[in-house]
């Protein structure tokens, strides 16, 4: 990683999946994530899950699973016409060598690689199930690239 703040992240972002199983697998191949924890539901499903990245993490789990309150508010992007309303940027060493990386996993490039006005290289793309990824060299917490 190149330079976050070494610090536990207050913010961790939360998604929904309508085969989480599946989509833990290709993140971890095509993106590089980590298992953190994986917890199984009934009939296949994901409960929760946490991905690491470098000193950031995302949770996850199965769209739907629960019938929950929280799956009433949030949406797997295949319920919604693969259209969402946010995206994840994630700080990398290499946007050229992580592009290269997702592309080989079949992640759908939406922007290619480019130099950013603000400093920086990034790429965004799209996982298999909707999902707006960015990936890029500029760190927000340190203000360059």
């Amino acid at each position: 990683m190149s330079g976050p703040r070494a610090t536990t992240p207050s913010i961790v972002s939360s998604l929904r999946y309508q085969d989480a199983p599946k989509a833990i697998d290709w993140l971890c191949r095509a993106f590089g994530f980590e298992r953190h924890l994986v917890v199984p539901g009934e009939g296949g499903t994901i409960a929760h899950a946490q991905l690491t990245f470098g000193n950031g993490m995302i949770m996850l789990g199965s769209s739907g699973a629960h019938r929950s309150s929280y799956d009433e508010v949030v949406k797997a992007p295949g319920e919604i016409g693969r259209v969402g309303g946010q995206s994840l940027y994630v700080i990398v060493d290499d946007a050229d060598v992580h592009l290269e990386r997702a592309r080989a996993a079949g992640a759908e490039i939406l922007i290619d690689v480019k130099d950013e006005d603000y400093g920086g290289r990034s790429y965004t793309c799209r996982d298999p199930e909707g999902h707006v990824w960015t990936f890029g060299t500029y760190d927000p917490w340190a203000g360059g690239a």
